[in-house]
């Protein structure tokens, strides 16, 4: 009975934190770095947060995810306008 408490308890807290931003840690590859870097410093309305989350969102609206929240995310980056890279 504990454990189906505790379990509910964890259910909650993970409904409570959906809608909160989560802190995201990954290596990336030298190459990756030096352009994203270099695009967020050519591109004074764009900073490491937008283009990760504009790239996330791409990549799971090409690959078939429905959900609305991402898909505004991708629609939102694709009519936000950015100087060429």
């Amino acid at each position: 009975m504990d454990q189906i408490s505790q379990s509910n308890s964890t259910d909650k807290k993970l409904v409570e934190c959906s809608s909160n931003k989560v802190s995201l840690e990954t290596e990336l590859s030298e190459t990756l770095y030096n352009t994203m870097k270099d695009f967020v410093l050519s591109n004074p309305t764009w900073d490491q947060y937008k283009l990760i989350n504009s790239a996330l969102a791409t990549f799971l609206v090409q690959n078939g995810c429905t959900d609305n929240s991402v898909s505004e995310i991708y629609l939102n980056q694709l009519f936000t306008p950015s100087k060429s890279f």
